[in-house]
């Protein structure tokens, strides 16, 4: 193992550029072009990162522009072990101070879109192959990295996958958190659908969010009104204890709400623009489908109003962020992410939110189930005692509603990048990795692969440090 050590600390400064180079190409979907399903931005992405994959030796294939794979390593493909990261990055957003796709490095950070999801993680896994690979330790099953182009946007990239050649039975996604992600929630997207009321505020249109898994840090809205309205506007964000900004003009108003953009598998720890505006909305006199709204989910994130929260004691509780509405035309259109517990059965949240709702319809706008992997597998014990030796950290699982390519495998669980205590960065403004957050998750996955890759007297027990 100190040989791995002595590599990784060589390759230091190198990872650091690599990433830089990767989150400089602003690989988010775009429009489908020849060999690029996903946009030309996340195909150049893709051919950057199996150059760097070829570079150090790994055999690699494309596949069509929607992921590829890179081998260390001889053996049957269903039992390599897989590590799965991804190249394609949410938009940008608002309130960033750094260039999002400039990879500057300040205060021992890397920033811009995608350096800590999923960038940052995936060069990571690089390296660590690297360093497996130029410090000869012997393998006694292949390792593969895949690298896909759209799981931001629900993972056909893995469908494709899975369609044209074999995924490995077993692996990790160094996509989440440690220590180990054994639990991920089900996850639905409820689509609300309902006519505006012609009684009390009339909102003329209202065009926010982008991404399902996105909490919307900024909303505005045009609305009929005045002069009156807009001082009305911006005295009830003072009592409602967010910025309101309000611009007349032709007859009507510029109604603008500031949050804090996030993921919204954690909604608590954003501020929901689209949460604000309805608040808004309602101390304005809105009426009907946009108050029920206000009044049903407003600023909250359980599900509590709505009739639906819950939770067990194996994966925690539903979770529910309202990220896109669109408001035109006299009819309110608007998608709920809803990350939900084990024993949670979506279906049913249907049939309590449509009794429960009286001017919108709740629709199923697409649903996963929850995945789980058992605690007691190789595959969960050995990635546990790889991350104890680096950080002498708890050995435990736990559950997150965020949906990872984890789900892509019969025993696929989430390993990493975010370390206890760390600040989550992913889909938020300023997004980074620490540069030793990123060194420290590469000295774990080359652990990792030794000892679920390695031949078995070949696997050391060093000391944790």
């Amino acid at each position: 193992m100190d040989k791995i050590e002595q590599l990784l600390l060589q390759y230091r400064e190198e990872m650091m550029e690599t990433v830089q180079k990767w989150v400089r190409i602003p690989s988010v979907k775009g429009d489908a072009a020849s060999g690029a399903p996903f946009g030309v931005e996340a195909r150049k992405a893709l051919d950057a990162a199996m150059a760097d994959c070829e570079k150090f030796g790994l055999k690699t294939q494309i596949f069509d522009g929607y992921a590829g794979h890179a081998d260390l390593g001889e053996g049957n493909t269903r039992d390599a072990l897989a590590i799965l990261a991804h190249l394609d990055v949410v938009p940008v957003g608002d309130g960033w101070t750094k260039d999002p796709f400039g990879g500057e490095r300040a205060d021992g950070k890397i920033y811009g879109r995608g350096t800590s999801d999923d960038k940052g993680p995936a060069v990571a896994a690089l390296y660590a192959m690297r360093a497996v690979k130029e410090a000869g330790v012997p393998l006694r099953r292949k390792v593969r990295l895949i690298l896909g182009c759209d799981e931001e946007c629900g993972s056909s990239d893995m469908a494709y996958y899975k369609k044209v050649t074999e995924m490995p039975r077993s692996g990790f996604s160094p996509d989440a958190d440690y220590p180990v992600i054994n639990i991920e929630k089900g996850g639905s997207h409820v689509r609300f659908v309902g006519d505006l009321c012609p009684e009390g505020l009339q909102v003329l249109s209202m065009q926010v969010g982008e991404r399902t898994n996105v909490i919307p840090g900024f909303a505005s809205a045009l609305v009929e009104g005045d002069e009156d309205l807009a001082a009305k506007a911006e005295e009830a964000g003072k009592k409602l204890g967010f910025p309101v900004k309000a611009t007349v003009g032709n007859g009507a108003v510029i109604l603008e709400t500031t949050g804090l953009t996030g993921h919204a598998a954690f909604p608590s720890h954003g501020k929901n623009a689209i949460g604000q505006m309805l608040l808004l909305f309602k101390e304005l006199g809105a009426q009907g489908a946009l108050l029920e709204l206000a009044d049903s989910v407003g600023m909250t994130y359980n599900g509590e109003k709505l009739g639906i929260a819950m939770r067990d004691d194996v994966s925690g509780e539903l979770t529910a962020s309202l990220d896109i509405i669109r408001v035109e035309n006299g009819k309110v259109d608007a998608i709920m992410d809803v990350r939900y517990p084990v024993l949670f059965h979506p279906g049913r949240m249907y049939e309590l939110l449509n009794q429960r709702l009286q001017y919108l319809k709740a629709e199923d706008d697409g649903t996963r189930p929850p995945h789980f992997v058992s605690d007691q597998t190789e595959l969960v014990q050995e990635l546990l005692e790889a991350y104890h030796e680096v950080t002498g950290g708890e050995k435990r699982t736990i559950a997150i509603g965020g949906g990872t390519y984890a789900q892509s495998m019969e025993e696929g669980v989430a390993f990493g990048a975010l370390f206890p205590g760390e600040v989550e960065m992913a889909h938020q403004a300023d997004e980074y990795i620490t540069e030793e957050s990123l060194f420290q998750n590469a000295r774990i996955f080359a652990r990792a692969i030794i000892r679920l890759a390695g031949k078995k007297n070949d696997v050391t027990q060093p000391s944790a440090s």
